[in-house]
């Protein structure tokens, strides 16, 4: 069975006959090795520019499915999901940016 199946493929079994039109199928030494990625930054300031960028992607995601929604271009499950991702990230921004203003509150009252 394992001839037969050769014979159909000119690069052996699993191969894709190019003949055909059809893709190769993708090596897997190409796919990114998710253990090698950048180090962390370990700058607040970095951290929280990224956890902004996030959010503000988050939010625009969210608005668009919700929009897509409107149209009839995502479904319902989609549209609920999305906002619920968008109002997580909303909740979680307003309580970050309530302890930043406890803090700087804080420090303003300090003696010098």
């Amino acid at each position: 069975m394992l001839d037969a199946i050769s014979k159909l493929s000119p690069s052996g079994v699993g191969g894709v006959n190019n003949a055909q039109g059809l893709a190769q199928p993708t090596p897997a030494a190409t796919i990114p090795n998710p253990v090698q990625t950048e180090p962390l930054p370990t700058d607040f300031g970095t951290v929280l520019g990224r956890m902004t960028l996030e959010a503000i992607s988050t939010l625009k995601q969210g608005e668009e499915t919700a929009v897509a929604g409107v149209r009839g271009q995502a479904t319902t499950q989609q549209v609920v999901e999305a906002v619920m991702a968008s109002e997580q990230t909303l909740q979680a921004s307003i309580a970050i940016r309530d302890k930043v203003v406890s803090a700087y509150l804080e420090i303003s009252r300090m003696t010098i």
